[in-house]
């Protein structure tokens, strides 16, 4: 089990919220990960290869839908999870 805090910065669209929204879709794909979105980042907890997984899944989904470039800053422990 691993947790994860993530944050998606598109840095040329036009809409950024809708890109970070339409991305975080992604993430309920999974019935046993769990994710909490909050005003700076987002938390999702599970199995290493299904957050990893999601994680490919919201860039992935960003630099479609965003149209240009996107930063994306994540942090990963495996500490009390």
């Amino acid at each position: 089990m691993i947790l994860a805090q993530v944050a998606l910065y598109p840095i040329e669209a036009e809409d950024a919220d809708q890109v970070i929204n339409a991305s975080l879709e992604e993430l309920n794909q999974s019935d046993t990960m769990h994710f909490s979105v909050g005003p700076v980042n987002t938390e999702i907890q599970g199995e290493a290869d299904e957050v990893f997984r999601a994680l490919q899944r919201l860039f992935e989904r960003a630099c479609r839908d965003g149209g240009g470039e996107v930063s994306m800053v994540a942090t990963i422990t495996n500490a009390r999870c």
